[in-house]
């Protein structure tokens, strides 16, 4: 097995845990030291905000990840994703419109770091401004 490999199987087991909604086993997937570029905001550091983060995500949004395309460097240290994000809005996020139980499809992506056979950092990349005009709808 190729380190490629390897790192493209661990990407796919960390989208595999969020759709499944596998809390224990997706954050199982990062490294201790994990750094998270969330979309538009600040960076984090540490399994613990990641976890916090994840809550706080999963009280407003109610996501299913599809036409996933996993890529990776041959060394297995660096790997991207592109997928569709078919959502939720449940909750009213601070800052953001009302939620109403509003739909929304949104090609997303994502970039990562991996170490010791795990996620050591993770970016996500979305269209928030095509996301806000989703649920305003």
């Amino acid at each position: 097995m190729t380190a490629s490999v390897t790192a493209t199987q661990i990407i796919r087991a960390y989208y595999d845990a969020f759709n499944a909604q596998d809390m224990e086993t997706f954050i199982s997937l990062l490294h201790d030291e994990v750094v998270h570029d969330i979309n538009q905001g600040e960076r984090h550091q540490g399994k613990e905000h990641f976890r916090s983060f994840m809550a706080h995500m999963n009280r407003s949004y109610k996501e299913n990840l599809t036409e996933m395309v996993i890529m990776a460097n041959a060394e297995g240290t660096r790997g991207a994703a592109e997928f569709i994000v078919n959502g939720e809005y449940i909750a009213t996020d601070e800052g953001l419109p009302e939620a109403k139980g509003q739909k929304y499809v949104l090609p997303a992506g994502a970039f990562f770091e991996l170490r010791d056979g795990k996620v050591a950092r993770i970016s996500n990349y979305y269209n928030l401004n095509d996301w806000i005009a989703q649920v305003n709808k």
